[in-house]
């Protein structure tokens, strides 16, 4: 049975090496213009609900660079690199970007449709204020951190729709691989993914506003990986003629 172990890859492919530089220059650049109390790039690179004031069009592209804290990034660069590798060697680098991307993008479209449904209320009565008036209850909300502009006021960052693509891929093309959980547990590939899949269904489901997690986009970004694997007919019956 075959196994795999983090860092099998001793040299990284260009896309993946790529994505690092940036996440962590973005990251490192949001932080110190933050602490500087220059400007805070959340608030412009961070995707809002579309109908919010502060929603711009390259936020659904830049949210993708943008996380809240260290561990948020460093957790999902680890994975980046654990499971984009394998998946960047086998599919090549220019049907990667498209895969990561893509996978990003259904993400945020799922997330907006799901956050449009829960806070449809607020939505609703929101929509009935004037511009002026969205704009001064979204930096209410911002400076009090409360109000029924929330939904507006909230942006999501990071890259973990895209990244719970490339774990969907990596179980769905190499399902009897072998991943060592915290290095020591092994486990299948096709299982792994299978448990982290329950576990954001659970979640989201279960919508504790306090985890301050999307689970629906990430959910989306894997939905949105199989959609494209089985579009572009790749499996883990062919995945070795690409």
């Amino acid at each position: 049975m075959s196994e795999y172990r983090p860092g099998g890859f001793q040299i990284l492919p260009p896309v993946i090496k790529n994505l690092l530089i940036i996440n962590v220059l973005v990251f490192a650049t949001t932080f110190v213009l933050k602490r500087a109390g220059i400007i805070n790039l959340d608030y412009y690179l961070g995707l809002f609900h579309w109908k919010s004031p502060l929603f711009e069009p390259w936020q659904i592209i830049t949210h993708m660079f943008m996380h809240g804290d260290f561990m948020h990034l460093f957790f999902n660069m680890f994975a980046l690199w654990m499971f984009g590798n394998v998946i960047e060697n086998t599919l090549g680098s220019v049907r990667f970007i498209i895969f990561y991307l893509i996978c990003g993008l259904g993400a945020a479209v799922c997330h907006m449709l799901v956050f449009s449904w829960e806070n449809a209320a607020a939505l609703q009565l929101l929509s009935s204020y004037s511009e002026a008036a969205q704009m001064e209850a979204v930096y209410t909300t911002l400076s009090q951190g409360y109000g029924i502009a929330m939904p507006l006021a909230t942006p999501m960052l990071g890259a973990s729709g895209a990244i719970y693509g490339l774990l969907f891929a990596f179980g769905y093309l190499f399902p009897n691989l072998m991943i060592y959980v915290y290095f020591l547990f092994p486990l299948k590939a096709k299982y792994f993914v299978a448990i982290f899949t329950l576990l954001e269904l659970f979640a989201g489901f279960r919508n504790n506003p306090a985890d301050n997690v999307a689970h629906f986009a990430h959910l989306g970004g894997m939905l949105f990986a199989f959609l494209l694997l089985r579009t572009w007919g790749i499996s883990s019956k062919n995945i070795y003629r690409y």
